[in-house]
């Protein structure tokens, strides 16, 4: 897992000045979100690939992992719980 996230971070970098701090591959413009996007729209990674031919695969995997990883610390509160807590 440590490794993992090692990859990770040499993958995936913030910074302010791109795309307000969202984000993105390292060296690119391009956000995870936009990965995930395109993936969801049901393009393949090799499609992908294709049209941003400076991406490596490593780079969608790594977005894909980031966002696991978000999820994986998310708290879920449904709206049962938020009606209970108001009474």
């Amino acid at each position: 897992m440590l490794v993992r996230k090692e990859k990770m971070k040499k993958r995936i970098v913030f910074d302010r000045d791109v795309l307000g701090g969202k984000p993105i591959i390292k060296g690119t413009r391009i956000s995870v979100e936009l990965i995930l996007k395109l993936l969801s729209s049901g393009m393949t990674t090799e499609e992908i690939l294709g049209d941003y031919s400076h991406l490596k695969k490593e780079d969608i995997l790594a977005a894909v992992d980031y966002a696991a990883q978000m999820i994986r610390h998310e708290k879920i509160v449904s709206h049962f719980d938020l009606a209970k807590n108001t009474k």
